[in-house]
């Protein structure tokens, strides 16, 4: 089968979505086009048009099936090219924009939510990584539709709910060969580096890991580790992620201020790196104010991490209630002492992760597989 794999803001987690797919079919023949993961409001906007310039031989090209990510501008691209618009599509929702975070102090257009929509209502399927994000899509387009003043679909989100599914981004299969890393004897992250212990009691170890962005709740994370130095909890942390020119300043503060405490900060080279990082430590910690599924999370609970969540958002679909903490989006304070507590909860009893076995690649396969196959009988086009 011929697919055309289209992605206009390959940025990680989309391109990790992307190569795993890619794997996981090996029996398609994949034609895929890229753009970075930068300069957002040009790539969404203006996809299409950079396509046009650089890949026009390829989209001319016939296909078995479509598969684009949410930031492509489907609609368009049907548009200007009639043997796409006869394909097949299925439109991949990692994240949407009528309930993402505005990336500018201006506040938020609506351009990128209408580019969302327009290639939800172009595709034959929809697919979203977790029922949050499908949910927050419907009710933000549904929102719009009374904002309008007149011609408008009520309620829009009708016209999507048949031909949508939840479908998460599946882990890749490598994170299995980290499971055991404890025991292993190439394992080389160091905890105890810069580590005075304070207490008589072994420090508890705690990932977090994220983009260093505000959306990522880097000020909450400041009062969780202030609100630990007052119950004078022992532990370590290490704060993973990318960061930024333009990085809230939470995380310099965290690096002055508790180096006594900090064993790791910042972006790690590699992938095996970050991987042992996760694999060695007793509890995943996120403090995200928006999440759409929580990759980071799941790779660390896959790798053994005990979740300490907010109880909102997708983390809500991800674990039970015994590893969430109170979300008071209020009152950043009182959620520091419902995390800290949770926290302090975990150092005297059994450590155990919850199983995400079921979110590999190898398992997930099959349901991508089947939604492939439904787009095309709903397009009369028959697929082995």
């Amino acid at each position: 089968m011929k697919v055309l794999l289209l992605s206009a803001y390959d940025g990680a987690s989309h391109r990790y979505w992307r190569q795993g797919l890619e794997s996981a079919f090996p029996e398609y023949s994949w034609t895929v086009l890229t753009l970075p993961g930068y300069y957002f409001s040009w790539r969404i906007r203006g996809n299409p048009l950079s396509w046009l310039h650089a890949e026009n031989d390829a989209l001319r090209c016939n296909y078995d099936l479509i598969v684009a990510t949410s930031m492509v501008d489907l609609a368009t691209l049907k548009g200007l090219y009639p043997n796409l618009a006869v394909t097949p599509s299925v439109c991949y929702f990692h994240e949407n924009q009528f309930e993402y975070p505005s990336r500018n102090q201006g506040g938020k257009t609506l351009e990128p939510s209408m580019v969302n929509l327009y290639s939800a209502l172009a595709s034959n399927r929809i697919l979203f990584n977790s029922r949050h994000n499908r949910d927050s899509f419907f009710q933000g387009a549904d929102k719009l539709m009374k904002q309008l003043p007149d011609y408008r679909p009520r309620p829009v989100s009708a016209l999507m709910t048949e031909k949508s599914s939840i479908v998460p981004v599946p882990l890749a299969d490598e994170l299995k060969e980290y499971q055991a890393i404890n025991q292993s004897e190439s394992f080389t992250v160091d905890w105890n580096h810069r580590w005075q212990c304070i207490g008589n009691g072994t420090p508890i170890k705690i990932a977090w890991a994220a983009r260093w962005e505000h959306d990522k709740g880097p000020d909450r994370l400041l009062a969780v580790m202030r609100e630990l130095e007052h119950r004078r909890v022992e532990y370590r942390i290490c704060v993973l992620g990318e960061e930024f020119r333009d990085s809230p300043s939470e995380f310099q503060t965290i690096k002055d201020d508790f180096r006594h405490r900090l064993v790791q900060a910042g972006f790690v080279e590699s992938k095996e790196e970050y991987y042992h990082w996760l694999a060695s430590a007793d509890l995943f910690l996120s403090t995200s104010i928006h999440e759409f599924q929580g990759l980071s999370a799941l790779e660390g609970i896959a790798l053994g991490c005990v979740p300490v969540l907010p109880d909102r958002l997708s983390y809500l679909e991800l674990v039970s209630s015994e590893y969430l903490y109170e979300s008071c989006m209020e009152d950043i304070i009182e959620e520091a002492h419902s995390a800290a507590g949770l926290i302090e909860s975990f150092v005297d009893r059994p450590l155990r992760a919850p199983k995400v076995d079921h979110l590999f690649w190898r398992p997930m396969k099959a349901k991508y597989q089947r939604e492939f196959k439904e787009c095309a009988e709903v397009s009369n086009t028959p697929l082995p």
